[in-house]
C-alpha cells in the first residue's frame, strides 16, 4: 500500500542529497575514499591504469621498507615456461587496464584501498627477456626482498612457472606455507626437456625445496587429459578436488575442506584462470572444458576469509585469445578478492 508519509520522509532526506552523500556508517566509509571535495569522483577511463586503481609507487622497491607499504601489487609478465600458446606475458598490463573492480567487496564488507597501505609497486624487473632460468633468478631475489620487509606481495602473471620462485622468496621469511591452488592442472610434473622451470611443475619443485608443505595443499578445479601426469600431487598427501566435484559436493563443503587442510598457519593463494571453463575465460594457454563458474571461484575465495595469507597471484592471462576482455575483467576481479582476505587477515592480527 502507497505510503505518503514515507514518501515525504525519504524526499524530506535524500531529495538534495548529491550522489555523493550517504547516511549509512558503512557506505560512508566507501564513499570517502571515492569522492573528492565538491563531490566529484574520479573518472575510471582517464589517468594512468594501475592493478585495481591503487596507487602507483615504482619508486618502492629501492627503499627499505618499500615505503611502509603493507601489500604490494606486482606484475610478472614472463611466459617463457608455458608448454602451448604463449601471451601470457602481457598479463599484466590487460589487469590493469581494467577499471570497474571495487572499492567495496559487498560479501565480506571490506574497502581494501582505504584499510591497508596498498601499491602498484610495478612490474619485476628482469635482467634479460630470453633466458627463463635468469628470470627465475630475478623472481626469487624480487620476492625474497619484498617479503624480508614484511610486505605481502600479490601478483599477476605471466605463467604458473612464477609461482615456484615467488614461493621460494616468501618461504625464506614464513618457511614452508600452505597453499589454496585454484587450476584446470595440479602442475605437479618433473622438469621437461632438462628445465626445471616450467609452467607444469612449480608445486612439485616447490615441495621438494622445502618451501610448500604438501599436507596443507588444496587444490582445486582440477580436470583434464593431463591427469597422469599429477602422481606426486597425491603421493605427496596433497588434497586435489576435481573440477567435476565441484558442483557435486558444493562450494560450502570445498570451503569446509580448505579451511580443515590449511589450518590457521601461513598460506599462499595460486589461481590459474584456466580453472574456469573457457566459456568465463578464454583468454588463456591451456583452456580445458568443463571448469568452475566465476560464481564458484569466488564463493570459495570468500569463504575461506580468516586463512593467514602471506601471499598470492593470479597467472596465465594470455588477452589476446579473448577479444570480450572477460578473462582480464576476471583476473581483476579475483586479485580483489584475494586482496580483501589478506586486508582482513591484516586487521585481524592487528586487533
Amino acid at each position: 500500500m502507497f505510503d505518503a508519509k514515507k514518501l515525504e520522509a525519504l524526499r524530506a532526506k535524500y531529495g538534495n542529497a548529491g550522489g555523493d552523500v550517504m547516511f549509512s556508517d558503512e557506505f560512508k566509509r566507501v564513499a570517502a575514499v571515492q569522492f573528492s571535495a565538491g563531490g566529484r569522483r574520479s573518472q575510471p577511463f582517464a589517468g594512468v591504469s594501475t592493478f585495481l586503481d591503487a596507487d602507483y609507487r615504482p619508486d618502492a622497491p629501492d627503499l627499505a621498507d618499500f615505503g611502509g607499504l603493507d601489500i604490494a601489487l606486482v606484475g610478472v609478465p614472463m611466459d617463457l615456461g608455458v608448454t602451448n600458446r604463449t601471451g601470457a606475458r602481457f598479463g599484466p598490463r590487460a589487469v590493469r587496464t581494467v577499471e570497474r573492480v571495487g572499492p567495496y567487496e559487498h560479501f565480506l564488507k571490506v574497502v581494501p584501498l582505504a584499510e591497508a597501505k596498498v601499491a602498484d609497486i610495478g612490474d619485476v624487473p628482469f635482467k634479460s627477456r630470453f633466458s627463463l632460468e635468469s628470470c627465475h633468478e630475478d623472481i626469487e631475489a624480487f620476492y625474497t626482498k619484498l617479503c624480508a620487509a614484511g610486505i605481502i606481495p600479490l601478483s599477476v602473471g605471466g605463467d604458473h612457472s612464477i609461482s615456484q620462485s615467488i614461493l621460494a622468496g616468501v618461504a625464506k621469511t614464513h618457511g614452508p606455507v600452505g597453499m589454496v591452488h585454484f587450476d584446470a592442472h595440479c602442475d605437479t610434473s618433473g622438469p621437461y626437456e632438462g628445465c626445471k622451470f616450467q609452467h607444469g611443475g612449480p608445486f612439485r619443485a616447490a615441495v621438494l625445496a622445502g618451501h610448500l608443505d604438501p599436507e596443507r595443499t588444496v587444490q582445486i578445479g582440477i580436470r583434464g587429459a593431463a591427469e597422469y601426469l599429477w602422481d606426486f600431487s597425491y603421493d605427496s598427501g596433497m588434497t586435489v578436488i576435481h573440477a567435476e566435484d565441484v558442483s557435486r559436493i558444493g562450494t560450502d563443503a570445498i570451503i569446509e575442506t580448505v579451511k580443515t587442510v590449511v589450518g590457521d598457519g601461513p598460506t599462499y593463494i595460486s589461481l590459474d584462470v584456466d580453472c574456469l571453463d573457457p566459456v568465463f575465460a578464454p583468454g588463456t594457454g591451456t583452456p580445458e572444458i568443463g571448469g568452475m563458474t566465476s560464481r564458484e571461484v569466488m564463493a570459495v575465495l570468500r569463504g575461506i576469509a580468516g586463512t593467514h595469507v602471506v601471499g598470492g597471484d593470479v597467472v596465465e592471462i594470455a588477452p589476446q585469445y579473448d577479444a570480450t576482455t572477460n578473462t582480464a575483467q576476471l583476473g581483476a576481479q579475483i586479485m580483489f578478492e584475494i586482496l580483501c582476505l589478506m586486508v582482513l587477515d591484516l586487521k585481524a592480527k592487528r586487533a
